[in-house]
C-alpha cells in the first residue's frame, strides 16, 4: 500500500480569510464570507442541475425591481442568497436586484453589514450555457438608532457610496466556478475544487493584462452619443484594430477585462438616459475590485465610487478599464462634453 501523502491543495478561502481577520476580530465579517460561499456552491449546483430540473426559463410575465424579465434561477439564487445572509447574524439589512425594497433581517438576528448583491447577473444568457455570474458589495453600519420604521427608512440605510465599501466580490459560474474578492487590499481570485468542496486561491494578485480589447453592446450603436461613437470608431480604425469582445454578462465580459486588458463600457445613451447598471449591486462593487486591481473605474463625469445614491436601483454609465484605456476614453468624452457648451 503506497504511504505517499496527497498533494497540498493550496489555501483555501476560508484559510485565507481566517489568517486574514483583524486579530481583534469577533469573527462576523469572516463568518458572513463563508455564508457568501456556501450561496454560490448553492446556486452554482442550481445552474449545473438547471435544465434537468426544469428550471430553465422565466416566471410567466414577471418582471424584476428593475423592470428586467425575471429568470427562474433569479428567483432560486435571491431566496439562497437571503438565506445563506441572514443564518449569520452579521447582516443588518439587504438590498437585491430582485427585491424591491430593502430586505431588513429580524431584530435578533441583526448584525453590524449592509449587503446589496445581484443573485445572478447575465441570468437572460442561462438557457444558452452561456457564463453567469453573482455580484455583492458589503458596507458596515453601526446599528444603534437607526430609523427603520418605514420602508423608505430601510433603503436610505442601503444608500451609501461605494468608497465606504469594505468588500466587494463577484462569482462567475462557467467552465470552472470562481470567486474574486477584495477587501480593500488587492485583488485574489479563487477556484471551486469540487472535489474538496472548497475554494482554492489560484490567483493571489489580480492586476491589469495589458492586451487592447473593448467590450460594448453594440447592438445599440444606433443610440450611442457622438462622443462614443467616434471613440468607438478609433478603436477599429487604427493601425492595429482592438479585438472586439462582448458576453453580455458584466461578471464575464469583467473578468475577462481585467485578465486580459483593455475597456469594458456601458455608456449612457438616447435609450437609456441614465445608463443601464444598477449602481449598489453592479456599478459600485466592480468599481471597487477594478480600482484595487489597478484599473479605473468612472461614469466619464464622476469616479463611481465617489457617487452618493439616491435610489435602491439607481442607473449609471460604467467604463471600466486599465489606466491607459481610460485616460484614452477620456479625451473622447472631454471633447465631446466641450461641444455640447
Amino acid at each position: 500500500m503506497s504511504t505517499d501523502l496527497p498533494k497540498r491543495v493550496g489555501i483555501t478561502l476560508t484559510e485565507h480569510l481566517l489568517s486574514t481577520q483583524p486579530k481583534d476580530s469577533r469573527g462576523e465579517f469572516t463568518l458572513l464570507n463563508m455564508a457568501m460561499m456556501t450561496a454560490i456552491k448553492v446556486i452554482e449546483k442550481n445552474i449545473r442541475a438547471a435544465g434537468l430540473a426544469g428550471n430553465f426559463g422565466y416566471v410567466g410575465h414577471s418582471n424584476n425591481a428593475s423592470g428586467d424579465d425575471q429568470a427562474k434561477l433569479d428567483v432560486i439564487s435571491n431566496d439562497v442568497f437571503k438565506a445563506c445572509l441572514v443564518s449569520t447574524g452579521a447582516v443588518f439589512v439587504m438590498g437585491s436586484e430582485e427585491e424591491e425594497n430593502g430586505v431588513l433581517v429580524d431584530p435578533s438576528k441583526r448584525g453590524c453589514y449592509v449587503l446589496c448583491f445581484d443573485p445572478l447577473d447575465g441570468s437572460s444568457n442561462i438557457d444558452a450555457n452561456v457564463s453567469v455570474g453573482s455580484i455583492w458589495g458589503v458596507w458596515r453600519v453601526c446599528p444603534g438608532g437607526i430609523d427603520v420604521s418605514t420602508r423608505e427608512a430601510v433603503d436610505r440605510v442601503l444608500l451609501q457610496p461605494g468608497s465606504a465599501l469594505v468588500a466587494a466580490g463577484y462569482a462567475m459560474y462557467g467552465s470552472a466556478t470562481n470567486v474574486v474578492l477584495t477587501c480593500g487590499h488587492g485583488v485574489r481570485g479563487f477556484t471551486l475544487d469540487a472535489t474538496i468542496g472548497e475554494f482554492v486561491l489560484t490567483a493571489p494578485d489580480m492586476t491589469f493584462g495589458q492586451q487592447h480589447i473593448y467590450s460594448v453592446n453594440e447592438g445599440n450603436t444606433k443610440y450611442w452619443h457622438p462622443w462614443f461613437k467616434t471613440y468607438v470608431d478609433s478603436l477599429k480604425n487604427q493601425k492595429k484594430p482592438y479585438t472586439a469582445r462582448y458576453i453580455g454578462s458584466m461578471v464575464a465580459d469583467v473578468h475577462r477585462t481585467i485578465l486580459y486588458g483593455g475597456i469594458f463600457c456601458y455608456p449612457d445613451d438616447s435609450k437609456s438616459k441614465s445608463g443601464k447598471l444598477r449602481y449598489l449591486y453592479e456599478a459600485a462593487p466592480m468599481a471597487f475590485i477594478v480600482e484595487q486591481a489597478g484599473g479605473v473605474a468612472t461614469t466619464g463625469a464622476a469616479r463611481i465610487l465617489d457617487i452618493q445614491p439616491e435610489k435602491l436601483h439607481q442607473r449609471v454609465p460604467v467604463f471600466l478599464g486599465s489606466k491607459s484605456e481610460i485616460a484614452t476614453m477620456m479625451t473622447f468624452y472631454n471633447k465631446g462634453s466641450k461641444s455640447k457648451l
